[in-house]
């Protein structure tokens, strides 16, 4: 308990899946969260749940607009902002020859757009407060390929080099910026009753998929103190499956 006590978080994508892990854990470990997303009624219940230690704020990630007030908002509420988790993200199933370029570009926009704009907005607030931690979620689609998940994977690998780009320019700030690799986590976005998780998971050292709990926990280390020499880094939660090929 209290691994950030006195930090103050931002989470998009909050309102459930692994944000609302991550924030239902930061806030035990210590944190002030301000939840972001575009679900309202789901992100003003969890803000309720979680009492004066959380707020929520109406985030669409690829507004810079947005970005500015959830920032203002977590500066004005709790005083400062000490770290980011760069969540919010979708994905569209669809052989690369089938999908067109409006639902391309609507990846983009969420997943690596929203990314970089996250980055850039709360680079002034945690100059202000002496350093910080920005922690983007990425993929394994960001270390190697996936069938008919072209876009996506496309701005997972854009998220990894983002970080390490943004990790070499702002160390000399404090601000230190990782990115998480999962593999198949069980959240509403991956819908994994109509997926064969057999299938998914026979490849695997751990033979399962993992939990939203698994990855706010290697969250939770990236934005607290525990993790102070770590910046420009892929830390990979995926069962084992980029280990090699499965024997079975």
């Amino acid at each position: 308990m209290g691994r950030l006590t006195g930090k103050v978080v931002l989470i998009s994508g909050a309102a459930r899946g692994q944000g609302a892990a991550e924030a239902r854990l930061f806030v035990r470990e210590g944190a002030k969260v301000v939840l972001g997303d575009v679900r309202h009624e789901e992100g003003r219940a969890l803000a309720e749940e979680l009492g004066p230690d959380a707020c929520y704020g109406e985030l669409d990630v690829r507004d810079e607009d947005a970005w500015r007030a959830v920032v203002a908002l977590a500066r004005e509420t709790y005083g400062r902002l000490d770290a980011l988790v760069n969540n919010a993200g979708i994905v569209r199933h669809q052989p690369l020859e089938r999908t067109s370029v409006a639902e391309y570009r609507e990846v983009v926009e969420v997943n690596q757009v929203g990314v970089f704009l996250g980055i850039r907005s709360v680079v002034p607030a945690m100059r202000a407060a002496g350093g910080g931690s920005i922690v983007n979620i990425a993929s394994i689609g960001g270390l190697s390929g996936m069938p008919a998940m072209s876009a996506y994977c496309a701005t997972k690998f854009a998220v990894v080099g983002m970080s390490r780009s943004a990790a070499m320019e702002l160390g000399p700030s404090g601000i230190r910026v990782n990115s998480i690799c999962p593999g198949h986590i069980d959240t509403p976005m991956n819908d994994l009753p109509k997926l064969n998780t057999q299938w998914l998971t026979r490849g695997l050292p751990l033979r399962r998929t993992g939990t939203a709990e698994e990855v706010a926990a290697l969250a939770l280390f990236l934005a607290s103190d525990e993790s102070s020499y770590c910046t420009g880094s892929e830390f990979v939660a995926d069962g084992g499956r980029l280990a090699g090929t499965p024997l079975v």
